[in-house]
């Protein structure tokens, strides 16, 4: 290879990075406060669209203003559970609130790739097709919640649409709290769900 092609070979990749990081879109980050500590979520509008978007519609909205974490899952309250599984799970509640939008198709981690790992957010549900408000966020993995698994019998599993980059001590803290079966005692407010950009100083 000459040195001219060489040169051409080397602009040609500069400029292919350059126009790869200039065209890529970062996804959102949400910034959600408790009473416990904050937690900082990617949320993944490029793989779970009409999950993400649906979540971010409710922050946009400030329609988590009543918001709080109500239930949280141990290995110690499933005594009826053949599978078990950790989160914690919050949202305004299923009581009927003027807060909470139609309810959004059912997406499926076989086609979003996103699987319930260590500090993923997902959407909890009835029937497929019935997520709107509530979601959790998974304490170390849980397969059981993808699609196939064996937690909801019609192995559809939950669609997860995001992640925890920062609080994970926080959401480990709401989920050791006092519980009446699985029910905190006293359920845990978040104070405010905010998008912030990733440049933004969080403390």
């Amino acid at each position: 290879m000459t040195i001219s092609h060489r040169i051409l070979l080397y602009t040609l990749i500069k400029f292919s990075i350059f126009f790869s990081i200039g065209c890529y879109k970062d996804n959102p980050r949400v910034l959600m406060s408790t009473e416990l500590g904050d937690i900082i979520i990617e949320v993944y509008e490029d793989k779970a669209p009409i999950t993400a978007v649906n979540f971010l519609r409710y922050v946009d909205e400030n329609r988590f203003k009543k918001a709080s974490f109500y239930r949280v899952v141990r290995l110690d309250n499933q005594p009826d559970n053949d599978i078990t599984i950790e989160v914690i799970q919050g949202g305004i509640g299923f009581i009927e609130s003027d807060s909470r939008l139609p309810a959004i198709s059912h997406e499926t981690t076989d086609k979003t790739g996103i699987e319930h790992k260590d500090g993923i957010i997902s959407m909890a549900r009835r029937e497929p097709g019935t997520a709107s408000s509530e979601f959790f966020i998974c304490i170390g993995d849980q397969p059981e919640l993808d699609f196939g698994g064996k937690r909801n019998p019609d192995g559809q599993g939950f669609a997860a649409f995001g992640r925890v980059i920062q609080g994970m001590d926080v959401v480990r803290t709401i989920q050791q709290q006092l519980t009446d079966n699985q029910m905190l005692i006293s359920p845990i407010k978040i104070i405010e769900i905010t998008r912030v950009s990733d440049t933004q100083e969080y403390y």
